[in-house]
């Protein structure tokens, strides 16, 4: 029996993340599954881009450091990381970051269709 987009998104919404980063991956999952209809895949969740940091760096998702940073910190951090204006760390721009986390909610995404 094949999962629908309806079932997949309740199994995501019933899920009760605990940080920031999991409400950040959970988000992005539920708007990964807007755009779907059946096929759970990462070819058709990447919607044509070859890598989620692609995808990321592309326009595909948030484009804002301020506004991923916002989505994947919590308020401690966002603090330290002036809001977006800092990198999250030395090694990572907020977009390699929100590429990590787009990653994260395809796994769950299909985790969760299985």
């Amino acid at each position: 029996m094949n999962t629908t987009n309806s079932e997949i998104t309740a199994r995501i919404q019933a899920t009760s993340p605990r940080s920031a980063w999991s409400r950040g991956v959970k988000l992005y999952a539920l708007e990964l599954l807007e755009s779907l209809e059946s096929d759970y895949t990462a070819a058709a969740l990447l919607n044509g881009a070859e890598n989620w940091k692609a995808f990321s760096y592309g326009g595909s998702a948030l484009i804002y450091d301020a506004d991923i940073a916002e989505r994947l910190s919590s308020p401690s951090e966002l603090k330290l990381k002036k809001g977006g204006d800092l990198p999250p760390s030395s090694r990572e721009s907020w977009l390699d970051c929100q590429s990590r986390a787009l990653n994260q909610a395809s796994h769950l995404i299909a985790k969760l269709s299985r």
